[in-house]
C-alpha cells in the first residue's frame, strides 16, 4: 500500500510540474470549464465544476446527479489548494503516507478544508498559483483525473506516465 501511495505522489507531483499556464484569462476559464464539463460527461460523471481565481469565480456548472453538498466540497477542496499551492489529492496522499490528519499537520479544520481529490492549482508563469480548478461529485481519484485530464487536454500536454491509473 505504501508503494501505491508513493507512486501516486510521484505522479501527482509530475502533473503539477507539467500542467502550468503561460497566462490565464476569463476566456480561458470558460474554455477550460467547458472542457472539464465534456470530460466529466464522457465519463458519465455527475459533478459540480468550479474555476476560481483567488478573489472571484470565473466558471461554475453543476451537472445532473449533483447535490447542494458538492458546492461545499468544492469550497473546502479549493481552500486547500489556495493555501498550499498543491492539488487537494496530492495533499491527501501525502498525509495518507504519513498516517497523519490535516488538522494535526496543517491546522486545517475539516469544516473549511478537504484533502480529497478534485481540486488542482492554476499555476501561471511568473505568478504562481492564481486560483484552482475544482470538481466534486464522484470518488476522489476520479474527481482528480477529470480535472487533470481536462487541463492536460486544454494545454495539449500528454501526461504519459504521470497520469493516474484508474
Amino acid at each position: 500500500m505504501t508503494e501505491t501511495i508513493a507512486d501516486d505522489i510521484r505522479r501527482l507531483e509530475e502533473q503539477e510540474r507539467l500542467l502550468r499556464f503561460s497566462r490565464f484569462s476569463p476566456d480561458d476559464a470558460w474554455a477550460l470549464g467547458n472542457r472539464v464539463r465534456e470530460t466529466a460527461l464522457a465519463r458519465g460523471a455527475g459533478v459540480a465544476i468550479d474555476i476560481s481565481l483567488r478573489d472571484r469565480p470565473l466558471f461554475h456548472c453543476a451537472l445532473p446527479g449533483t447535490a447542494t453538498d458538492n458546492v461545499e466540497w468544492i469550497r473546502r477542496k479549493r481552500n486547500t489548494v489556495l493555501r498550499l499551492w498543491h492539488s487537494s489529492y496530492l495533499v491527501g496522499r501525502r498525509l495518507a503516507l504519513t498516517g497523519r490528519d490535516q488538522e494535526e499537520v496543517h491546522n486545517f479544520p475539516h469544516a473549511d478544508f478537504a484533502v480529497h481529490g478534485g481540486s488542482f492549482p492554476l499555476f501561471v508563469a511568473d505568478l504562481g498559483c492564481v486560483g484552482a480548478v475544482t470538481v466534486s461529485g464522484v470518488p476522489q481519484r476520479i474527481d482528480h483525473a477529470i480535472v487533470s485530464d481536462a487541463i492536460a487536454g486544454f494545454l495539449n500536454i500528454d501526461l504519459g506516465d504521470s497520469r493516474l491509473p484508474d
